[in-house]
């Protein structure tokens, strides 16, 4: 597995992972330049620092998954985010599930009768 070493700290952070990160912030940047919001403005609006903001832009790991929502929600994207581990997209899993399926469902027996007490036994 590829990996990299982040500078300040001995977390591994899988490369693909980082292309990603780094794709969303380019993207989050864009939205906001798109939108015409500054920094200053768009921080703000989502309690967090303009240095916070940066890092978000520039797809740093070290990030809260929440700031990279509330950015997302402040620039009125965050709907699409209900669906990033729904299971109907979720393949692998789906696939798995469906070999865990029972071959054959056998149907229930009846309820079974009560054994007569007998006497002396209480």
């Amino acid at each position: 597995m590829d990996v990299i070493r982040n500078d300040r700290s001995s977390a591994r952070t899988p490369i693909p992972v980082t292309r990603a990160l780094r794709k969303l912030g380019h993207d989050i940047r864009d939205a906001r330049r798109r939108r015409r919001i500054p920094v200053a403005i768009l921080s703000e609006r989502a309690s967090i620092s303009r240095m916070t903001l940066n890092k978000v832009e520039k797809g740093h790991a070290g990030v809260s998954m929440g700031a990279y929502v509330t950015v997302l929600f402040a620039l009125g994207m965050a709907d699409r985010l209900a669906d990033v581990a729904d299971s109907r997209h979720d393949a692998v899993g789906l696939e798995l599930e469906e070999e865990r399926l029972p071959q054959r469902i056998r149907l229930a027996r009846g309820p079974k009768a009560a054994k007569p007490e007998t006497p002396g036994t209480a």
